[in-house]
């Protein structure tokens, strides 16, 4: 069997410190799609309950579920975390989806007093901490790139990117910050 070759839009691409943005940690990534009748089980293999506010995250220690929708979740974890055998198992005979999206895309973190600002150069979201606090996350635009956007800290945003977009979206960050 080939070889999986991965795309990867950042190699050779230098973190930018005094912008607060930088590649993000590696992850294993899941998109699950579940009914209220399975989110017992899912939340005994999770380790925790996943999170029913509409544009929430709940996270414990290396594990993070972000709401996307009535019924979707994005769940991070470690690359070599048995999250989604661990699920499969829980959830077996039961109807649901879970895929693994890890090779989809990948992270961006922008940290800093300008993080806010920077998204903002591309994203219409009101990004203050009142309207878009720490552990809310949604779907959203970013230039013309589909993005995921969690906001980790007080000025900490981690954004998921589709590997397509992810120099694209780096660019428009980068640009953002010499204006």
């Amino acid at each position: 069997m080939a070889d999986l070759v991965l795309h990867r839009p950042l190699d050779g691409v230098v973190a930018s410190p005094e912008l607060g943005l930088s590649a993000g940690p590696a992850f294993a990534r899941y998109s699950l799609r579940a009914s209220d009748t399975v989110l017992p089980r899912i939340a005994d293999a999770l380790g925790f309950a996943l999170p029913q506010t509409a544009c929430r995250s709940t996270s414990v220690v290396a594990r993070h579920a972000l709401w996307l929708g009535p019924d979707e979740w994005l769940l991070l974890c470690a690359p070599d975390d048995k999250l989604g055998e661990e699920l499969a198992a829980a959830l077996s005979g039961s109807p649901y989806s879970l895929v693994d999206v890890s090779c989809r895309q990948i992270a961006l973190i922008i940290d800093g007093t300008r993080a806010a600002d920077l998204i903002s150069a591309g994203c219409p979201l009101d990004l203050g901490s009142g309207a878009f606090p720490i552990g809310m996350c949604t779907r959203t635009l970013f230039g013309k790139a589909e993005i995921v956007l969690w906001r980790t800290g007080e000025a900490q945003f981690h954004m998921e990117v589709w590997r397509s977009f992810a120099g694209y979206v780096w660019g428009v960050l980068e640009a953002a910050g010499v204006c």
